[in-house]
C-alpha cells in the first residue's frame, strides 16, 4: 500500500536533516534518562530492597491484582454505559426534531464541560440528598466515567457521521430506508468504522481517567498498587514505574486492538 497521498515523501536531503533531527532527540532523552538515573541512584531508589518486593507473588495478590480488577472493571462497565450514552446522544443530536435535538446538545456539552472529578463527587455526596442513600465508590466512578466519556463519543461519533459523504444518506434513502435504518444500517458502521482510532483513545482515556476513584475510596491500580506497596514497604518510586507500566502495557494493546479492528473493516487495495 503506498502512503504517498498522506504526505510528501522526503528527497534525500529530507532524509539526512530527519535523521539528524531523530539522532538530536534521541541523544536529548538518553541524556535525560542518565539523570534521572543518577538522581533516582543518588536516593538509593534502585536499591534492591526497594524492587524486590515487587516480585512476591503475596505483594501481588495482596495489592496489584485487587487493584488491576478494580481498574479493569470500572473501566469494562464504563466503556459500555459510556458507548451506550454516546450513540444514543449522537443519534438524538442529528434528529430532525429540534425538541430532541437541542436537549441533547445540551446535555452534551454540559457533561463535556463538568470535570471528571466534580461528576464523582457529585455522584457520592449527591446521591443522598437526591435518594437518600449513598450510592457505592464504584457507582461513582462508572457515574462520572459514562457521562463525561460518553458526552466526548457522543461528538466523535456525530463527527464521523457528519464527515461521510452525502451520496451516501441519498442513496440509502432512494432504496426506500427510513431514517432510523439509514441510520443503523448505512451511516453508524461506517462512522464507527473511521472514527474507531479516536473511539480508542476516548478508551484509553477513560481508563486512565479510572484512578480518579483513589480520591472517593475506590479500590483501584493506583490506589492499591502504588499507595498500598508504597505505605508497607517504603518504595514509592519503583512501585510507581510499575504501575505506569502496567498501564502501558493495557493502553498499548488497546491501541493494537484498534488498528486490527480498523485494519479489518477497510477493503484491501492492490498495488
Amino acid at each position: 500500500m503506498s502512503y504517498a497521498n498522506l504526505y510528501e515523501v522526503p528527497g534525500p536531503r529530507g532524509i539526512r536533516r530527519n535523521r539528524t533531527l531523530a539522532a538530536g532527540v534521541a541523544a536529548v532523552l538518553l541524556a535525560l534518562a542518565y539523570v534521572v538515573y543518577v538522581r533516582f541512584d543518588a536516593k538509593e531508589q534502585w536499591a534492591a530492597d526497594k524492587w524486590t518486593p515487587l516480585l512476591r507473588g503475596d505483594v501481588w495478590a495482596t495489592f496489584i491484582l485487587p487493584g488491576l480488577a478494580g481498574t479493569l472493571a470500572a473501566a469494562v462497565a464504563g466503556v459500555v454505559l459510556a458507548g451506550l450514552f454516546g450513540l444514543v446522544f449522537a443519534t438524538a443530536r442529528m434528529s430532525d426534531h429540534r425538541w430532541i435535538r437541542v436537549p441533547a446538545a445540551m446535555v452534551v456539552e454540559f457533561f463535556r464541560s463538568v470535570p471528571l472529578l466534580l461528576l464523582i463527587f457529585f455522584a457520592v455526596f449527591g446521591s443522598y440528598v437526591l435518594i437518600g442513600v449513598n450510592i457505592s465508590a464504584f457507582a461513582a466512578v462508572v457515574f462520572g466515567l459514562t457521562l463525561y466519556n460518553g458526552s466526548v463519543l457522543a461528538e466523535i461519533v456525530r463527527a464521523g457521521v457528519l464527515s461521510l459523504p452525502k451520496g451516501q444518506r441519498e442513496a440509502a434513502y432512494a432504496t426506500g430506508m427510513r431514517k432510523g435504518q439509514v441510520m443503523r444500517l448505512v451511516l453508524l458502521p461506517q462512522a464507527l468504522r473511521a472514527m474507531m482510532p479516536a473511539v480508542v483513545s476516548q478508551f484509553v482515556v477513560l481508563l486512565k481517567d479510572s484512578a480518579l476513584g483513589l480520591i472517593v475510596g475506590y479500590d483501584e491500580l493506583v490506589d492499591r498498587g502504588l499507595n498500598g506497596i508504597a505505605a508497607n514497604f517504603s518504595n514509592v518510586i519503583p512501585a510507581a514505574i510499575l504501575i505506569a507500566a502496567i498501564f502501558i502495557v493495557i493502553n498499548m494493546s488497546l491501541d493494537r486492538l484498534a488498528h486490527r479492528l480498523g485494519a479489518g473493516g477497510r477493503p484491501s487495495r492492490s498495488g
